[in-house]
Parts: structure tokens; sequence; C-alpha cells
């Protein structure tokens, strides 16, 4: 099931900037699959909620992988959209993802730093140990909080903001994100998404300037619903 502006699950909502938990599915911008990005369906929610003439102004600030869940922040003011967009760019939010894996990391927490090639031709992104040509450096912490029967459950805080960074990141440890066929998973998951989620987000509200943190809860599923 994806996002309509009827069940847009709204993590925190003010003048200023808009919260949505994602679901699997929802692209946040629109792409070449000519599917309805989540930006264009909370852009329907707002004009309905405020009876709002003319062309609703919604700016992306960052986005999810489509197969991913959790949280993803809009700007609803041109002055929000700057600020914020500021705020990722400078890294002064903090991230934290839970993410369920087959294999056990070795280690119970650990820094994974990488350096990230981007394959533009089947999307991907390649983790190496040293620094490659056109490769960007990835780092992230990541800790053991739940062990399940047959898989892991980790806490991710994310230091660098990479593409498919955590994805492969851990495939690159021999533990991939449980359905992600992408990076190495045995098989995937019947509604095509992969267990990651974007749990928490901390930063400093773009215009009141107050300590603002997000918690987005999981999807219901019975592997998340065990942690």
């Amino acid at each position: 099931m994806t996002s309509s502006k009827h069940n847009l699950q709204i993590l925190h909502e003010d003048n200023h900037l808009i919260v949505i938990n994602k679901r699997v599915g929802d692209i946040v911008q629109g792409d070449k699959t000519g599917d309805k990005p989540l930006s264009d369906v909370v852009k329907e929610y707002i004009k309905d909620k405020y009876n709002k003439p003319g062309e609703v102004f919604l700016g992306v600030v960052h986005r999810l992988d489509r197969p991913t869940t959790g949280i993803v922040v809009f700007a609803r003011t041109s002055k929000a959209l700057t600020r914020l967009n500021e705020l990722f760019k400078n890294r002064e939010t903090h991230k934290t993802y839970w993410a369920v894996v087959k294999n056990k990391p070795s280690k119970k927490e650990d820094k994974l730093v990488h350096f990230l090639k981007r394959n533009e031709k089947n999307n991907t992104s390649k983790a190496h140990l040293k620094e490659v040509p056109e490769s960007k450096i990835a780092s992230l912490d990541y800790s053991i909080i739940k062990e399940l029967q047959h898989y892991t459950v980790l806490e991710i805080a994310l230091h660098t903001g990479r593409h498919h960074q955590i994805r492969a990141q851990l495939s690159a440890i021999g533990s991939p994100i449980k359905g992600d066929l992408k990076y190495g998973a045995e098989r995937s998951n019947p509604d095509g998404g992969i267990h990651l989620h974007a749990r928490k987000l901390q930063f400093m509200h773009p215009v009141s300037r107050e300590p603002l943190m997000i918690e987005a809860p999981t999807p219901d599923d019975p592997i998340w619903n065990a942690i």
C-alpha cells in the first residue's frame, strides 16, 4: 500500500514544515516511472486541508530510497526550504536508522568507513576499503539492538548521506539488509520493500530554532513487530 492524501502518516506538521512516515513503494520525488510521488500526495493533502487555491508550495529537502520506510521532511515555505537545505548540507541533523539483517555482524558495534563509487547504469553503489577514482567517503556507526531467531536488528547513526550508503556498507561487511536483492539478500520481501527504516531525526526547527526530535513507528509486519 502506498500513501494517499487520505492515509498519510503525518509525524509533525506546522506552518513551515511537514514530516511524513514514508511507506514501502512511495517515491519521494517524481522519476522516470511516472508514478505519483509522495511530494504530490502531500500537496494534495495540504490543498484539501487548508482549502488553498492555486498551486501549493512544497519543497523536497531529502530523499529515501523507494523500498525504504521512515521519516521524510518537506518544507512548506521557501524560507524553511532554504534553511533546511543548509542544515542537511552542513550535516546539522542527527539521523538514526534501523536495519534488519540476516547475517549477524562480527562486532556488536563498530564504525564503518568506506569509499562509495556509484554505478549510474544499474543504480547501485559499491563500497571500497580504499579510495578509488570518483568515489566518495562514507561513514556510519552501528550497534546491535536486538537478536531475533533468524535475524539481527541494527541501529545506525549516519554521518554522511551517500547514495545507497547503508545498503552498500552493510553488504560490504557480509550483512545485507533483509529483502535487499540488489545488495546480496537471498530473497525479496513480499511487498517489494527492504527492512531499512529511517527511525529518528533530530534537528533545529528552521524558523523557530527550537530543537525537534521526530520518531517514526516501524511498519506493521511480523519482524518489525517483534522488535
